[in-house]
């Protein structure tokens, strides 16, 4: 109980609105990190996702690289770069590193959104005279974003969590108290670091839930209340719908 007073204490303390390593620093270059890659991804993997759903073809060549591209431990990958890349190109590696720890989540936020519509919808939408490319953009896009958007966010959610590594190459972000901290044995910094990431990570999970939600189309979301009854109209309806007594003696005579 004493280590998380002490961990609020050091969140709270003037000194970390000062110097070069002042949380609202650390926090835009967590943002930065975390943005960005998140958006490389997001040209990459949703253009790629659309055209699998649409077509139907290449969903194994995606699950593949996707599983491959998960398995990739993102610390080794991280630090394998920097190597190969040199020391003066380390927020280069840290960006290749969380775009392709984004990718999987948004191509397969992509691709799902498309094919988990209705097919009678589809083809609906063809009979009434549409091209492919309307079908695909007044149809698909906007039936398939809710999924799509749940992707962005399991996306965001796995990369601001993991761009906490990007301070052990010295490029900052809220990662830097965590990293600082345990050599020092100043763990009331470093879970006080812990405790920045986590309510960074709730707050863009929320935003992001909010606007998945926003992203469902209204008809969507009223059609389940719209089918349900009250117990008074269901009622109602059997008593109208149920043959009377002398209905009942002439059906079974």
């Amino acid at each position: 109980m004493n280590l998380i007073l002490d961990a609020f204490a050091w969140i709270f303390s003037p000194e970390r609105l000062e110097g070069q390593y002042a949380i609202p620093t650390l926090l835009g270059q967590h943002l930065w990190y975390t943005f960005l890659p998140v958006a490389i991804a997001a040209l990459i993997a949703i253009p790629a996702g659309w055209a699998i759903g649409h077509t139907g073809r290449g969903r194994e060549i995606a699950v593949a690289i996707s599983g491959a591209a998960r398995a990739i431990p993102s610390f080794g990958l991280l630090v394998l770069l920097v190597l190969l890349l040199g020391v003066l190109r380390r927020p280069e590696a840290a960006v290749i590193t969380f775009v392709l720890l984004a990718i999987p989540s948004l191509l397969a936020g992509a691709y799902t959104g498309l094919e988990a519509i209705d097919r009678r919808v589809i083809d609906a939408a063809k009979a009434m005279g549409m091209t492919r490319w309307q079908v695909l953009w007044r149809v698909e896009v906007p039936l398939g974003l809710p999924l799509l958007i749940g992707g962005l966010r399991s996306a965001t959610l796995q990369v601001v969590a993991t761009v906490t590594i990007a301070a052990y190459v010295n490029l900052g972000g809220l990662g830097f108290p965590i990293i600082q901290g345990i050599p020092l044995r100043r763990f009331d910094q470093v879970l006080g670091g812990a405790i920045l990431v986590a309510v960074l990570a709730l707050v863009l999970d929320a935003l992001l839930a909010l606007a998945q939600r926003a992203a469902v189309p209204r008809a969507l979301r009223d059609a389940p209340r719209g089918r349900r009854r009250s117990p008074d109209a269901t009622a109602s309806r059997q008593t109208t719908t149920d043959p009377t007594p002398t209905e009942q003696e002439r059906i079974a005579s």
